[in-house]
């Protein structure tokens, strides 16, 4: 009997306390989900730069081929390599002994028809032969001069000069090398570096909207207002002389599709040569533009966003229009305007409509690691 009562005292205090648990609930009504903080940002506006870029090759302003217009053996190598030369200064030095015997046997033929010449005149003079045979014989003699004459410049041309002012690049050939007029490969080649030539190419959609964006009236007048552009080297530092755009080809290759372009760049300390590559950036200028960082942004089906936060402090995924980049921002076309809310950090986190705590930083901080763009 006294288990019983002490079973139903249990029972009872259970009840009482499920309850009493209801009745709090019912108070505290249905639990609020929690509001995370956020990081947001106002929008601004800036001038900025963005770049497109070409790949390109570099070239000296004057870049000569220099070959033998002998055949011979290579006796003396008379220069090194990226040695600075001038004009007519020896660079290679070809065997001549067996132009010697041939200039030695034309010398020879030339003194004999110079007496042949002498012995007839006199005989003409006294009417013993006939003016032809004279004639015969200086035409003879003009001959033999001009043929010795031929082997003296070939003598001349063993001795390899420069044709311009540069500097020599690869040596192709060494001494003891047979070359010729025919020779595969130039001995050498003397270029002028203290400018040089970079060329890059557009296809036809680029170069109709560049052509189009830039002022002038007629083409030359495009071409003359057309931006300084840099030049990004091999090794992807930028070059620090600017280049001026001086001459398109204004065809479109058949096999290409493309437009050609040459810029031209002052090389002072020589650090660009033949041979180099590198990347033209031709800048494109935003003035009081509305920027975000990329990394506030999203994309959906092709589509770019990001989540402005409203009045209610409540993110809403936004669409943007971008209409270029500029390294970590975009150039906003439509979609936000300057002074606008933008969520910064943590995106990834947040879904539409979703209610924060804003927590506001200035937009340079956030943009402060990027290589600056602004002027």
């Amino acid at each position: 009997m006294k288990r019983l009562k002490t079973y139903s005292l249990l029972v009872f205090g259970i009840s009482a306390l499920a309850v009493s648990s209801c009745k709090q609930e019912a108070q505290q009504g249905p639990q609020q989900p929690q509001v995370l903080p956020f990081v947001v940002s106002e929008m601004p506006q800036k001038d900025v730069t963005s770049y497109i870029a070409y790949p390109t090759t570099i070239e000296g302003t004057i870049s000569s081929e220099v070959r033998a217009k002998v055949s011979g053996y290579i006796q003396n190598v008379l220069v090194d390599e990226g040695q600075k030369v001038k004009k007519g200064q020896a660079l290679f030095k070809l065997e001549t002994q067996s132009l010697s015997q041939d200039a030695e046997a034309a010398k020879a033929r030339v003194n004999v028809a110079q007496v042949e010449v002498d012995k007839l005149i006199p005989l003409v003079e006294k009417n013993i032969i006939s003016q032809v045979q004279l004639e015969t014989a200086k035409a003879n003699l003009a001959q033999a001069k001009s043929a010795y004459n031929s082997v003296v410049a070939n003598i001349g041309y063993a001795t390899v000069t420069s044709p311009v002012d540069g500097y020599v690049g690869a040596i192709s050939y060494r001494e003891g090398s047979l070359v010729s007029a025919t020779s595969a490969k130039p001995l050498t080649t003397v270029a002028s570096i203290d400018k040089v030539y970079a060329y890059f190419s557009m296809n036809e959609t680029e170069y109709l909207n560049f052509l189009q964006q830039t002022e002038g009236k007629t083409r030359q007048d495009k071409i003359n207002n057309f931006p300084k552009v840099g030049l990004l080297l091999a090794n992807g530092q930028a070059y620090d002389q600017k280049g001026t755009i001086e001459t398109v080809t204004g065809q479109i290759d058949a096999n290409t599709g493309t437009v050609s372009f040459r810029a031209t760049f002052n090389n002072p300390n020589l650090l660009l040569t033949n041979g180099n590559s590198g990347t033209i950036e031709i800048p494109k200028h935003y003035e009081n533009s509305v920027v975000v960082p990329q990394s506030a942004t999203f994309e959906q089906q092709g589509q770019t966003f990001v989540y402005k936060v409203d009045e209610s402090n409540t993110a809403i995924a936004t669409m943007v229009t971008v209409k270029d980049k500029a390294d970590g921002l975009y150039v906003v076309g439509a979609g936000i305007k300057a002074g606008d809310l933008v969520v910064v950090k943590g995106i990834g986190k947040l879904r539409n409509r979703t209610p924060i705590q804003p927590q506001k930083v200035a937009f340079d901080s956030i943009v402060k690691p990027i290589k600056p763009l602004f002027q």
